[in-house]
């Protein structure tokens, strides 16, 4: 397994991630939950030294689960594990008309804190992320408090970095919030179909040395071939919406006509959609969510540091795609 930097944070990660959503186990159904612990410790097997998840997943499920296979690994300090604070309105995405007040304020930060800390069984949080932002906040009375909550986090030691999971499809709603020093990384949606990140979010990255970590390397499944025009998923699933109406049938035929470019660089369109993500050196980590323990191992074996060819990414430009099927 190949490690990058975190940005300037002085962590060091593994370029492949674990993506926990998952391990919520209220959104993505499906999937026992010892084979999602199997693949958390597939992973860790494999050479993953960081885990991303959240508050909101499953209501702090994800992060005991995460703490627990820590804990009975003996692991914990050896991984880095970053959480997310969810916006107390529980609204995504972040809106330039909502209230700080109402969505992160200085008391909700620190609960939100204490909380994960309690789930995970740790002192400190390695990154602790906003799950929603938008630049419009700065301008408000609010900011002021919650930045010195964030502050005061720091020196008590229960928050080692900070950063921000921007919102879906739209990178720039938090590039003037990074460019406060305070924070040390952004999360961002970055694949072969939206390359939104490729502006001003990845030139930030590169101007204050910030970590990058891709998230969605998979389109929720659409870059993996594995979604079809008659896929059905599980009764409660929430890509029942996401994959609504004819989304299927257009995700197949996208992902059919990535397959022909399938070959030596590349032999599946999963080794594909990350070797991508992987050859922008802005990135730290990519957060492929995994459920099942032969996909944390498949995963895992892209580390190998081969990047893609210029000619083939020249190729995969023909295929970017500009949508947002999470607020349609």
């Amino acid at each position: 397994m190949i490690h990058r930097p975190l940005g300037a944070t002085g962590l060091t990660v593994s370029e492949i991630g674990f993506g926990a959503w998952g391990l919520g186990s209220t959104m993505w159904l499906g999937v026992p939950e010892d084979e999602g612990n199997a693949a958390l410790r597939a992973a860790l097997d494999e050479g993953v030294t960081f885990i991303d998840t959240a508050l909101a997943y499953g209501d702090g499920h994800s992060e005991k689960r995460i703490g627990a296979v820590l804990e009975e690994r003996g692991d914990r300090g050896r991984i880095a594990v970053a959480t997310k604070i969810p916006p107390k309105d529980f609204r995504w995405p972040g809106r330039a008309d909502a209230a700080l007040a109402d969505v992160f304020p200085a008391s909700w930060v620190v609960s939100c804190c204490e909380t994960s800390l309690r789930n995970l069984g740790v002192e400190a949080l390695d990154l602790q992320q906003f799950h929603v932002w938008h630049d419009a906040w700065l301008e408000q009375p609010e900011w002021e408090s919650t930045r010195a909550a964030m502050e005061k986090l720091t020196v008590e030691g229960k928050v080692r970095h900070w950063g921000i999971s921007v919102n879906d499809h739209d990178p720039d709603s938090a590039v003037r919030t990074l460019s406060d020093s305070i924070f040390g990384s952004v999360q961002l949606i970055y694949n072969i179909f939206d390359r939104a990140a490729e502006g001003r979010a990845f030139d930030l990255a590169r101007e204050r040395n910030l970590g990058v970590i891709v998230r969605v390397p998979f389109d929720e499944g659409a870059l993996t071939g594995a979604i079809r025009a008659d896929t059905v998923f599980p009764e409660g699933d929430w890509r029942h919406r996401y994959f609504r109406d004819d989304r299927k049938a257009e995700a197949e035929r996208r992902a059919d006509a990535l397959a022909e470019l399938l070959g030596g660089e590349a032999a599946t369109l999963p080794e594909l959609a990350l070797r991508f993500i992987l050859s922008r050196r802005e990135v730290s980590s990519v957060i492929p969510g995994m459920r099942r323990p032969e996909h944390a191992r498949s995963n895992a074996a892209v580390s190998d540091g081969r990047a893609l060819s210029s000619a083939l990414l020249r190729k995969l430009r023909a295929h970017a795609w500009e949508k947002n099927w999470y607020g349609a």
